[in-house]
């Protein structure tokens, strides 16, 4: 017998008993690649079974009609991703949602079943959710459409309060804040109608930001939905800063982390001092009338003032500004003699006027007032550490319930 035959021999001998045996293995048993059934025509969805749009306030109902067969799992997802949250009765023979549906959306629910002989079935339905009675939580961004300073936070400003750590959350999960480059951020709540929104760090210069609800139609607790909001897209401009050091009579301007200017400043007097921290550029005025009544001085007091104040722009709803005030020319760079604004010639005040816009910060160090607030009295959220700005988040570590502190409405000098 040759070498090439007793090696064709050995290979047949080997080969034979590993076909024989996966040949008895699979003689009985299904197919790996067989297709679970169509278990639709066992299954019913109650009042989503038609075409009429479904009540949103009414559970979603799943019965296996069948002999013998059970459910074994339902995904029941809305248009927005939103999944449905149920439970499978003991005997599988049921499902019922223990959430309420979206209103006003499409879902898709899928099921998977056993019959009697344990062969899996597979069912796809599909139906739409109409309007609910109950009462809605409309929502509206802020600022508008426009170009602003990279310390500009975004607000959202609920017609209805929310209050629970769990309500909370789904609210916030709902309002979607996108950027060009790619920024991280977080909701943070002042209270129960309002949030803010701000980066880590500042926004960098020349972002696209859409702010966005996918909150309409959701049901947030009893009788409470979702209702509407109208989306808003911003953009950064160069990044402008402003540093006034209150000590030093200086304020320092730089524009994308460059000086461009130092000027000669003063500032608020003993009794009317200057707030330190970080202030959000809320608006610019080329002529305001201010008056010492309108932050409480008595008119005809010593302190008491009324004058027309040129290139006023706005840090505080109190009234702290940076003006032009060509009374004070001689403290300007040496003494700090104002109500409480930041003080200027009118070469510089015009200059920076036009120089600054909306969402710039100016932050005042080295003074001896109070701290500014982190709001209630224009936006301060940049005096809070990211890890407090976080506490404020129902996403995040905790829930921030505090109120906006009081602020005088009219402008100080």
């Amino acid at each position: 017998m040759s070498l090439s035959t007793r090696i064709a021999i050995r290979c047949t001998l080997i080969v034979a008993p590993l076909l024989a045996g996966l040949t008895a293995c699979g003689g009985d048993a299904r197919s790996l690649s067989e297709q679970p059934y169509d278990a639709l025509q066992h299954l019913s969805f109650g009042s989503a079974s038609g075409e009429a749009e479904v009540d949103p306030d009414s559970p979603l109902k799943v019965s296996a009609s069948a002999q013998g067969a059970r459910i074994t799992d339902v995904v029941a997802t809305d248009a927005g991703g939103r999944r449905l949250s149920g439970e499978l009765a003991a005997d599988g023979r049921s499902w019922r949602s223990s959430d309420l549906l979206t209103a006003g959306a499409d879902y898709t629910v899928q099921v998977s079943t056993e019959n009697g002989d344990g062969e899996p079935g597979r069912g796809e339905h599909s139906f739409r959710t109409g309007s609910s009675k109950a009462d809605r939580v409309d929502v509206a961004f802020g600022p508008d459409a426009g170009t602003y300073g990279v310390g500009q936070p975004i607000t959202a400003e609920l017609s209805e309060e929310i209050a629970g750590d769990r309500e909370r959350a789904l609210v916030e999960s709902s309002l979607r804040v996108t950027t060009e480059p790619e920024v991280e951020g977080a909701w943070h709540w002042v209270d129960d109608k309002e949030l803010h929104y701000r980066p880590r760090e500042y926004w960098p210069a020349h972002t696209t930001i859409s702010v966005t609800s996918q909150l309409e139609g959701v049901a947030i607790a009893e009788g409470l939905r979702g209702g509407e909001a109208e989306s808003v897209e911003l953009r950064t401009g160069e990044r402008v800063e402003a540093v006034a050091d209150i000590s030093a009579h200086t304020m320092t301007v730089y524009q994308d982390g460059e000086e461009v200017r130092s000027v000669p400043i003063t500032t608020g007097k003993e009794g009317f001092r200057t707030r330190n921290g970080k202030k959000v550029v809320l608006g610019r005025e080329p002529n305001v009338r201010m008056t010492g009544t309108s932050i409480g001085i008595p008119a005809g007091s010593a302190e008491s003032y009324d004058m027309d104040v040129q290139w006023a722009t706005r840090l505080t709803w109190s009234g702290e500004y940076v003006h032009g005030a060509p009374w004070s020319a001689a403290s300007h760079g040496s003494a700090n003699v104002s109500h409480g604004c930041t003080g200027m010639s009118d070469e510089n005040a015009q200059w920076f006027f036009d120089l600054i816009k909306p969402g710039d910060v100016v932050e005042h160090v080295n003074g001896e007032g109070e701290d500014m607030a982190a709001f209630g009295n224009g936006f301060g959220e940049w005096n809070l550490s990211w890890e407090e700005w976080l506490e404020g988040s129902a996403l995040q570590q905790g829930d921030d319930h505090a109120q906006p502190a009081a602020g005088r409405l009219r402008p100080s000098v």
